[in-house]
C-alpha cells in the first residue's frame, strides 16, 4: 500500500574505472534481497515466533511472494536490487532476511570489503557459506567475523568510519573490537537487553548522515551520550520500536516501512499501536522532507521480521540524496 510516487529510469552511474566493478561502486543505491524460495517459519528461533502457535506460523507462499514482489518492484525502480541466488532445496528458512547476512563496510576505500556473518542462531548457520560464495563471485574482499555477528541488522553506519553496533544477544562485543582493529573504524557499542528487540535495527535507524532514530530508553545514559557525540537523536518510544518504526529503509528521499494495518481489527490494541507508529513516522518524514512508503509484509511477521530485515545495503548512496 505504498503511497510514494514513481521514479525515473535514469541509467545507473558507475564509479570504478579500473575494470573491477561491483554493485557497491555504482553511483545509484544498490541492495541485496533474496527471493523467498526457501522461506519458512517452521523453526521458532526468536521470542516473537515462540508466542505464535506452530500452525499459525505456516507461511502462505502465494501471499509471501506477492508481498516480496511489491517491495522488490518498488525498490528496483530507482536502485540496483541484486537477488541472492539460492535453490529452494537449501532449506534455509531465514535466508530471505539478507540484512543479517553481513555488511559492506562503507568507509573502506574502494567499497570492496564485506564482513559475512557468524550466526548464533542454529537454523542460520549454513547461510555463512552462501554469503561467502556470493560475495567472492562478485569480486569482493570477503571476511568472516571470528565472533558471533549478524550483519548490518546489528551494525548501523552513521558517517565516515563511525558505526553503532549492538551486542549481547545475537552478536558479540568482541566482533566489533575485531572490526575496529582490522578496518580502522570506530564502533559505538550498545548492549541489547530486550529479548523482543534482539537486533539493532529494531531500536536504531540512521535517517540521514546527521540524524538517527534511537529508542533511548533501551540503552544506558552512557551509551546514549556516546551515540550523541556522533549524531543527532530523534527519540522514539519502546512501543514504537516494538511496532517497527526503526525497521525502516531509506531509498533516496523515501522512507520505506512495513505496515499491515489493513489486516488489523479497528479498535484493538495492536491496531492503535500500528496507527501511532505510522503517524509518528509520517510526522518525522514531513518534518525532514521525506516521502513515505508503507508495505504489507504480514507473512514475514510470522518469523518476527519486518522490512529492514529483508534488505541488505550494498552501498549507502541513498544517503547522498539531497532533501528539499
Amino acid at each position: 500500500m505504498h503511497t510514494a510516487k514513481a521514479f525515473s529510469t535514469e541509467p545507473l552511474g558507475i564509479v570504478a574505472t579500473d575494470g573491477s566493478l561491483n554493485p557497491s561502486r555504482l553511483e545509484k543505491p544498490a541492495f541485496l534481497l533474496n527471493f523467498p524460495f526457501s522461506y519458512s517459519a517452521s523453526v521458532a528461533n526468536n521470542v516473537w515466533m515462540e508466542e505464535i502457535e506452530s500452525e499459525k506460523r505456516e507461511v502462505d507462499m502465494r501471499k509471501a511472494v506477492k508481498q516480496f514482489l511489491e517491495i522488490y518492484h518498488f525498490m528496483a525502480a530507482e536502485s540496483l536490487v541484486y537477488i541472492l541466488p539460492a535453490p529452494a532445496s537449501c532449506a534455509l528458512q531465514d535466508l530471505v532476511f539478507t540484512a543479517n547476512l553481513g555488511i559492506v563496510l562503507e568507509h573502506v576505500p574502494g567499497k570492496n570489503s564485506v564482513v559475512v556473518s557468524n550466526y548464533a542462531s542454529e537454523p542460520r548457520l549454513r547461510e555463512t557459506a552462501y554469503g561467502v560464495s556470493f560475495f567472492k563471485s562478485l569480486g569482493y574482499e570477503v571476511h568472516v567475523a571470528p565472533h558471533h555477528f549478524e550483519g548490518e541488522a546489528e551494525l548501523k553506519h552513521l558517517h565516515d568510519n563511525i558505526y553503532v553496533g549492538g551486542y549481547g544477544q545475537r552478536s558479540a562485543i568482541e566482533a566489533y573490537e575485531w572490526m575496529e582493529r582490522s578496518f580502522d573504524m570506530q564502533v559505538v557499542k550498545v548492549e541489547e537487553v530486550d529479548p523482543y528487540l534482539y537486533h539493532l535495527d529494531c531500536s536504531v535507524f540512521p535517517i540521514t548522515r546527521e540524524t538517527t532514530l534511537v529508542c533511548t530508553e533501551l540503552f544506558s545514559k552512557a551509551e546514549v551520550a556516546e551515540i550523541e557525540k556522533h549524531t543527532n537523536i530523534i527519540d522514539v518510544t519502546a512501543e514504537e520500536a516494538y511496532s517497527g518504526i526503526c525497521n525502516s529503509v531509506r531509498l533516496s528521499n523515501i522512507l520505506l516501512n512495513s505496515s499491515h494495518i489493513h489486516e488489523l481489527k479497528v479498535g484493538t490494541e495492536e491496531y492503535q499501536q500500528e496507527v501511532a507508529k505510522n503517524r509518528k513516522l509520517e510526522d518525522i518524514a514531513a518534518n525532514m522532507g521525506f516521502e513515505l512508503g508503507f508495505f504489507n509484509l504480514s507473512e514475514y511477521h510470522k518469523s518476527g521480521a519486518l522490512l529492514s530485515c529483508m534488505v541488505m545495503h550494498l552501498n549507502r548512496n541513498s544517503y547522498e540524496f539531497t532533501l528539499l
